[in-house]
């Protein structure tokens, strides 16, 4: 990377063996303040390198999966508008894609370019530097920060003689690894072939023998998923296998709808856990329900929703979804291919929009996320802005994200601050019941009694008769049509003071 008021062109730059981790690579920084426009030539169309790129995700199943199919890999960029800083974001959040997908980064480089090049993205020039950065440092894949037309990820690997893999590539990489379920695996295989169809040439054929290895042999990254055999796989195949695999899918939405029409049937509320990769989704699920769920320090950790019951300070029930993390320019094939799981998000009364606070672009962040709403049409629903990681975050962000969004809460999900504010403005959020209805449950029905504790209802008042028991509740509309007949023209009067009717008679056989 190059600073531009000193005077020195990034073309200059000779490439060189690097050792270590990437944020080795340079101390120079980005000169961020200056508009595009105001760089000479050279400075525009120069390789800029970016540093401190590895993450170093600590997690040990993390750290032993990659021991075995380590990766080494060079990220390419184009810094196309706005500002410096914002390109190399990007790339970082790459970077921190690439170590979860089980790579080593160790180096990348970002052209100031208006446009991506229509046959090698970076432009002949510049892709014959970044052969040599490649060469130099020894690596067997090249990872770009955007999605590639088929002919150009041809033409950029002619150039390179390693593997290229673009963002969407990686991203269907990583989600292929973590889906669990079966079908979580039949979404992300599906979403695979979509991607693969139309770059049915294999990885392998054009390597260079310096790769050697797992990437000459076209495994590793973009290779896991479907099979080792999927290049090979002729377009009929292809077609039939995908065919085969949206009927799977689509037969495994009826009990998901159901296990969701049981919910409303219910008239339990649905709140839906939403936001961008890594911003601790699942954490502050474990944070209000207890459920256990899995927590890594690493990108889409979680695949398959969870659902779990919750209640509210008052003891208002409803369930809590914690759903597939967002990120910037998600594949369209894994929205689609994810559409099912993500109505989870569009059923819900409520979503709980998770961000990272301590995330240097949180407002990027959030952006992303809404375009992904957006396309499953939630835009419309309640939204709660969780700002989360408040321990790790700047005050000043915090304070710039209260003053531009509505509805925001601030939570550290690792030490507990700020959930139990939290817990309030979701119970304050959810449909509560609103319907009133005095009654009177023979105790040959008392299953109804036991399904009222259970509903969301708010039970005001309850005492024990001679024909039954006798509550004031408070429920939803649909619940108040079903109970309707066991309200009589004239309900007796309760017998004691508020708050003490639950005391009267021992038990309901007692009464």
């Amino acid at each position: 990377m190059v600073d531009a008021a000193d005077g020195q062109d990034a073309g200059d730059w000779q490439p060189h063996v690097l050792g270590g981790r990437a944020r080795e690579l340079s101390q120079r920084t980005v000169h961020t303040t200056a508009d595009g426009d105001q760089f000479d030539l050279a400075e525009r169309q120069s390789l800029r390198r970016v540093a401190n790129l590895s993450t170093e995700l600590e997690d040990i199943t993390e750290v032993e999966y990659r021991e075995l199919r380590l990766e080494k890999v060079v990220l390419a960029g184009l810094w196309t508008s706005g500002r410096a800083e914002d390109a190399e974001n990007s790339l970082r959040e790459l970077a921190a894609l690439a170590e979860t997908a089980g790579s080593e980064v160790l180096d990348g480089v970002i052209q100031r370019r208006a446009t991506p090049d229509p046959a090698t993205y970076l432009g002949s020039g510049k892709a014959l530097e970044l052969k040599e950065i490649v060469s130099a440092t020894g690596a067997d894949t090249v990872i770009v920060d955007e999605e590639l037309a088929p002919s150009q990820r041809r033409a950029l690997e002619d150039v390179v003689k390693v593997k290229v893999i673009d963002r969407t590539g990686l991203i269907l990489d990583i989600f292929a690894q973590h889906a669990k379920s079966k079908e979580g695996k039949a979404q992300v295989e599906l979403a695979q072939l979509e991607y693969m169809l139309p770059r049915l040439r294999g990885w392998g054929g054009n390597l260079s023998r310096q790769a050697g290895g797992r990437a000459a042999a076209g495994e590793g990254i973009g290779s896991r998923g479907p099979g080792e055999t999927k290049i090979e796989l002729d377009r009929r195949r292809i077609r039939a296998r995908m065919a085969k695999l949206k009927r799977e899918i689509a037969g495994m939405k009826p009990a998901r709808e159901a296990k969701r029409l049981s919910r409303r049937r219910n008239s339990v509320p649905s709140v839906a856990i939403a936001g961008y990769t890594n911003a601790g989704k699942s954490s502050l699920l474990n944070r209000l329900t207890d459920a256990g769920v899995l927590v890594e320090n690493a990108l889409f950790a979680t695949l398959d929703p969870t659902v779990r019951k919750a209640t509210t300070p008052d003891g208002i029930g409803y369930t809590l979804s914690d759903t597939v993390g967002f990120v910037r320019s998600l594949p369209t094939q894994l929205v689609e291919a994810f559409r099912s799981t993500l109505e989870e998000v569009a059923d819900a009364d409520l979503i709980l929009h998770v961000v990272d606070g301590a995330h240097p672009d949180a407002e990027g962040q959030i952006r992303a996320v809404r375009e992904v709403l957006a396309d499953i049409q939630a835009t419309t629903l309640p939204e709660i802005i969780v700002v989360n990681k408040a321990d790790a975050a700047d005050p000043f962000v915090i304070d710039r994200l209260r003053n531009t969004y509505r509805n925001v809460a601030v939570v550290s999900a690792h030490t507990g601050a700020g959930i139990d504010e939290l817990k309030d403005l979701i119970a304050s959020s959810i449909p509560r019941p609103d319907h009133v209805l005095d009654m009177v449950v023979p105790y040959s029905d008392g299953d109804v009694v036991s399904r009222l504790h259970s509903w969301d209802a708010e039970i005001l008042r309850t005492e024990y008769l001679a024909e039954g028991t006798h509550l004031l509740v408070k429920v939803r509309e649909d619940l108040a049509g079903e109970l309707a007949h066991y309200v009589p023209e004239n309900p007796p009067e309760f017998t004691v003071a508020d708050g003490q009717a639950e005391s009267v008679g021992s038990t309901p056989h007692s009464a």
